[in-house]
């Protein structure tokens, strides 16, 4: 096999893929073995191929094939109207000119010519309907088993080290999409190049949760778990339409449920109903609990037509709910409702929400452990950054601190009640931006949402010594000296701005003091957090002491070692804006 190997390895295969080598930072490269490379006939690499094969059964409304996709925009006529699909999101008209009537027959005719992809991600010109029912004819039928993996995807970019014959690394290739991934695998399974997979990788699971896997092994076995744990929806109809009446009220009534999204007659109103929580509840009572509070009764039945399933909402005041809302999407923790005439209500399972809040349940939530302030915006100023790496206590006796560079400052809090719901009021000396009468607008045991007028504050919980990862962090954290090994701001110098920290000796003290010592031995202070939200981050905060103020920051934890800690600063795009790396002084 190994000679097999050496003579295949094409030099022009890396020519090819020169324009795709990894140049970007955060992207971990590690030291191929000859064990670690991918084999050409192993099961992991089949499981990798059929992860990255095209998944066509989002149209099936359109094309009734899951194995090819119609590539958008395209024309069709339904039921005579003629539209134009753009976007996943119009699939959903089709349904609603469906479902119009119950007794008639719907007819979907495609407007030729069209391309389509198929499942290797090769495209296809289609001139007419005989040349389609050519390609559909070679797919699986509805709900047949097939080989693609649909219930777990890779989380891009993915990169390989590519390497010669004797294990050598020529070459690094960033994977930025499944059609790149379906290619590469495809030239790993020909024999025609020699890889390894650069670990650590993210899998995103149906349900949106985001699994790390550090090796071939966990990788296989990941795969492998997940790929029958999910219902594929290789149907024809347009998502979960094939809901049974008992699957959906049994969904519905399983956990509340609260509006992320509300449109009525194409106006969007959710700002006035977002985080509004609903309640199925049996014989056919709902409830809403406004964000004050208030609770709202009404009544909900379901139905399931041959195009699908709906849901009526019947309110004596909430009248912009008042419909029979048509099913259009069932995903793992949300429902997607829609009505002719521009009306959507996007739904997600959440089943901690808080519904019957008492101020009893308020302060023993707040006394469980320690609260971040996530958001702070005030007359429409972000005061967050003030608060960075430091987090509130709240104490039985109505006593709140704040840690501040190790120490705490007291202040006081109460949970009152007014008629529009529960406030939090809190007290703390020469923190101005805290001292308001805040609504709680909604509660779960990790979260907390409050608001009055223009202003909004977040506070995430957070708990010590409960997650392993964050307690390896502290621990590494703690121990010794650190220096800035290198500061990247992302803008053009003419001198490396990680001059500007030569000889300071930075130490991390369990309190949540930093203690910076600069070279004439003067000592600054900051406060830091390690804490998890959507990945693992480091909260750096060092008020207006320069220069180590340009570090105040939430800084993502890309890497750690007991020597050195890599953190990355990430845009609103995901772009790596600035880099910090720290290493232990010798």
């Amino acid at each position: 096999m190994k000679t097999k190997l050496q003579t295949l390895l094409l030099l022009s295969f890396f020519a090819l893929l020169l324009f795709t080598s990894c140049q970007d930072e955060v992207i971990e490269i590690t030291q191929p073995t000859e064990s670690e490379a991918l084999v050409a006939t192993s099961e992991l690499t089949s499981m990798m191929s059929a992860t990255s094969v095209m998944d066509g059964s989002a149209d099936n409304i359109i094309d009734k094939a899951s194995c090819l996709s119609v590539q958008l925009p395209v024309t069709v006529k339904v039921n005579g109207q003629e539209i134009i699909i753009a976007s996943k999101e119009d699939y959903k008209t089709i349904e609603a000119i469906f479902n119009e009537f119950e007794d008639d027959d719907d007819v979907l005719n495609i407007v030729f010519p069209i391309t389509v992809i198929l499942s290797d991600h090769t495209e296809v010109t289609v001139q007419n309907k005989e040349a389609l029912a050519v390609l559909v004819k070679e797919c699986k039928g509805e709900d047949e088993d097939d080989d693609d993996i649909e219930c777990i995807d890779f989380q891009y970019p993915i990169s390989f080290s590519v390497f010669n014959a004797q294990f050598q690394i020529v070459n690094v290739v960033k994977i930025e999409s499944d059609s790149q991934l379906h290619k590469f695998i495809k030239r790993v399974k020909n024999a025609e190049v020699i890889a390894s997979i650069n670990f650590p990788l993210n899998l995103v699971l149906a349900d949106g949760t985001v699994i790390t896997v550090n090796s071939n092994a966990e990788l296989a076995a990941t795969i492998k778990q997940a790929k029958d744990s999910c219902d594929e929806d290789d149907d024809n109809d347009y998502h979960d339409d094939d809901f049974t009446k008992e699957r959906l009220d049994t969904l519905l009534k399983i956990c509340p449920w609260v509006v992320n999204e509300f449109q009525r007659n194409t106006i969007s109103l959710s700002n006035a109903y977002r985080e509004y929580v609903i309640t199925f509840k049996d014989d056919n009572i709902v409830k809403v609990r406004t964000r004050n509070g208030d609770m709202l009764t009404g009544t909900w039945s379901s139905r399931i037509t041959k195009n699908g399933a709906l849901i009526k909402l019947e309110f004596d005041t909430l009248v912009d709910f008042t419909l029979e809302w048509f099913v259009y999407e069932i995903e793992y923790g949300k429902i997607k409702l829609f009505t002719s005439n521009g009306n959507k209500l996007i739904l997600k399972k959440n089943c901690d929400v808080v519904i019957d809040i008492t101020k009893d349940r308020i302060e023993n939530y707040l006394q469980e452990c320690f609260w971040r302030i996530e958001r702070l915006s005030v007359d429409g100023i972000n005061n967050e950054k003030d608060y960075i790496g430091t987090p509130l206590k709240f104490f039985a006796n109505n006593v709140v601190k704040l840690r501040v560079n190790g120490e705490y400052v007291s202040g006081t809090y109460e949970i009152g009640v007014r008629n529009i719901g529960f406030i939090l009021q809190i007290t703390l000396d020469g923190r101005p931006n805290l001292k308001l009468e805040w609504l709680i607008t909604f509660l779960e045991p990790g979260l907390i949402k409050l608001e009055n007028a223009n202003n909004k504050m977040v506070l995430q919980r957070h708990c010590l010594d409960v997650d392993d990862d964050l307690k390896y962090i502290d621990a590494v954290i703690i121990n010794g000296d650190w220096k800035v090994a290198k500061y990247d701001d992302g803008l053009v110098h003419v001198q490396d701005p990680t001059i500007n920290f030569a000889g300071y000796t930075v130490n991390f003290l369990i309190t949540g003091r930093i203690k910076v010592t600069d070279p004439n031995n003067g000592v600054t202070a900051g406060s830091w957090l390690a804490y998890r939200n959507d990945g693992l981050f480091l909260g750096l905060h060092f008020a207006n002491q320069a220069p180590f103020n340009e570090l105040s920051y939430r800084w993502r934890i890309k890497s750690i070692t007991p020597n050195r800690i890599e953190l990355k600063d990430l845009s609103s795009t995901g772009t790596v804006e600035r880099i910090l790396v720290l290493e232990k002084k010798s």
